[in-house]
């Protein structure tokens, strides 16, 4: 049986980083439903009216958000031109430490059809 589209929200800035191809990987804390995502399955990012299509390459777990940002691609995670402490501080504004301590996990994505 087919993995079914799984739906996940997302802010708007976001969204339109994903859909333009800017942005192919999604930062999120280890919550027991984002660690059931895997490679090869197809996420509906969506924000609003608007959304966007994937599917997963991989997901990489990390201990912190810096220890993501060491390994991962920054310009991969957020919007062209910000700087590693740029993206750290977004990463800990919508997420706070009790959360971090979760883990850290970086999906890969392609674009879906």
């Amino acid at each position: 049986m087919p993995d079914q589209e799984r739906v996940i929200r997302i802010r708007r800035p976001y969204l339109d980083l994903i859909a333009n191809g800017t942005k192919t990987i999604e930062v999120r804390v280890g919550y027991p439903g984002m660690r059931r995502i895997h490679p090869g399955q197809l996420l509906a990012f969506e924000s609003g009216d608007a959304h966007c299509r994937t599917r997963v390459v991989k997901v990489s777990e990390y201990p912190s958000f810096e220890a993501m940002l060491d390994a991962e691609d920054n310009e991969a995670i957020g919007s062209e031109g910000m700087d590693r402490a740029e993206l750290l501080a977004a990463c800990r504004e919508i997420y706070p430490p009790e959360k971090e301590r979760l883990g850290v996990l970086a999906i890969h994505l392609r674009l879906a059809p």
